[in-house]
């Protein structure tokens, strides 16, 4: 049996109990606040280059070769296993430390001092093939960062085997690459 002041107490208690309880619904504009921080979270947390990793410049490629048996008004040929590169015509290659992706063969050529060196551009850590950048001799595969120096090794991972490299010959102006 519950006396007439204990009573009483509880009744306070349950008065001021249901005083923080509050119940309603989030405004239109509160509720998109709410989705737009929780979206800036998630990019925030995963890196905007998480979802923008492996896709392809945007930029226009003038190394797209033209079908054998016509003519190359970019200067690139691609018959088979061998790609030609008319030097005049690619000036990128044309000074030390110049270079060229070559997307449709899947290639990466540099000129490393007149020695011109060609590799796969398919990166062996994950298949990414039309993302690369050049510098200091090194070639950095743009999608996760792998780096390999100019004979296909790795120098910095994830990857963790080498490029496939591709022999090398100049006859006057024209650079042959067989893959």
């Amino acid at each position: 049996m519950i006396t007439c002041e204990l009573q009483v107490h509880l009744n306070q208690f349950e008065m001021k109990k249901d005083q923080f309880l509050q119940s309603g619904n989030l405004s239109e504009s509160r509720r998109q606040f709410l989705e737009k921080a929780g979206l800036a979270t998630v990019l925030s947390t995963f890196g905007v280059a998480f979802f923008t990793s492996c896709v392809s410049s945007e930029e226009p490629d003038d190394t797209t070769p033209t079908p054998p048996n016509s003519t190359a008004p970019n200067g690139i040929t691609i018959s088979g296993n061998t790609v030609q590169v008319n030097l005049n015509i690619q000036n990128k290659l044309a000074a030390s430390g110049g270079w060229l992706l070559i997307t449709s063969a899947k290639t990466l050529v540099a000129n490393l001092n007149g020695t011109y060196v060609a590799l796969t551009s398919v990166c062996t850590h994950s298949g990414c093939f039309d993302s690369w950048s050049f510098t200091n001799s090194q070639f950095t595969c743009t999608c996760h960062n792998s780096i390999f120096d100019t004979a296909g090794k790795v120098v910095q991972g994830p990857a963790g085997s080498p490029l496939d490299v591709y022999s090398t010959s100049v006859s006057g102006t024209t650079l042959t690459i067989n893959k």
